[in-house]
């Protein structure tokens, strides 16, 4: 089995900023932005937030020069600051676009760890609600998010674009239903607030962290939210009980699709089957299309 490429060598490293070679300009209309300004705030109060994502110009040697793949704004700020050196992520591709498809920015529960580092550091509060451009309450309500948050929903989701107003719902739950609320969120990949609503909703009263009935939701019944409960659980059983045989199943049909691959690859038995039997030809083609589809699907 090929192993799998790593997309950013494995430790981050500081570069000066005279070696980091931008890709593109920044418009001077951009550096009048609220975006840049707030960047610019961030970075002169916090520090770099998120590292710079770099590539060598030249392998293997030690003083050459890095293309910047993304943060022309974050290099720009610092830069504007007077700082001469920056944490930057090393690339092991040198296009800028794989760099943004696979790192996304900063989640909620990685804002809420940057607050905590930053304020253990001994930065004020006001400093990074300035950097952040948010007032004091939004910074308060930011740092307090995982308060009574079951630490295994916030590894789970850690890296998704959750939205923040989650998080007080799923407070109201024990720490079991949390974990069954994040899994359905991540089933269903919805991380909205009506979502969350709707979950919590359909929570038993004996899985709320307070002896007290959720909410009614406008226009839903106790039998609609009953009966919703019910589909949910079943829904996450079924897709638990595919999940567990799914490895193996994508295992014997990638192996068949070698198999018959190799056949389509004999230009006599290519011949044949177009010939004598063009429907079922024509059908295993699609079905080892549609088998390499799926594997780079569950792969990724």
């Amino acid at each position: 089995m090929a192993s799998i490429r790593l997309g950013f060598e494995p430790t981050t490293v500081t570069v000066p900023l005279d070696r980091i070679l931008p890709t593109r300009p920044v418009p001077a209309d951009t550096l009048k932005t609220p975006k840049y300004r707030a960047i610019l705030a961030s970075v002169r109060k916090v520090g770099l937030i998120e590292p710079l994502a770099v590539h060598p110009e030249k392998k293997g040697d030690a003083s050459s020069p890095y293309i910047l793949l993304d943060g022309h704004l974050r290099l720009h700020a610092l830069r504007e600051i007077g700082q001469d050196a920056a944490l930057c992520l090393v690339s092991t591709d040198d296009e800028g676009f794989t760099y943004n498809r696979r790192v996304a920015r900063m989640t909620p529960v990685q804002e809420h760890q940057m607050i905590l580092r930053a304020i253990k550091k001994g930065v004020a509060a006001e400093d990074i609600a300035d950097g952040m451009a948010m007032d004091i309450k939004q910074l308060q309500e930011r740092q307090r998010l995982l308060d009574r948050i079951a630490p295994e929903v916030a590894d789970m989701l850690k890296d998704r674009m959750v939205s923040a107003s989650i998080f007080p719902v799923l407070r109201k739950m024990k720490p079991m239903r949390q974990i069954e609320a994040a899994e359905m969120m991540i089933l269903a990949n919805r991380f909205t607030l009506s979502y969350a609503k709707v979950l919590l909703a359909a929570t038993r009263p004996e899985q709320l962290a307070e002896s007290e009935k959720p909410k009614k939701l406008e226009g839903v019944s106790a039998d609609d939210l009953a009966r919703m409960e019910r589909e949910m659980e079943r829904l996450h059983r079924d897709i638990r009980a595919v999940e567990g045989g799914l490895g193996d199943t994508m295992l014997v049909l990638v192996v068949a699709k070698g198999y018959v691959s190799k056949l389509f690859r004999n230009a006599t038995v290519a011949d044949f089957l177009d010939r004598h039997h063009p429907e079922v030809a024509a059908e295993m083609r699609s079905i080892i299309d549609a088998i390499g589809g799926d594997a780079q699907t569950l792969d990724r």
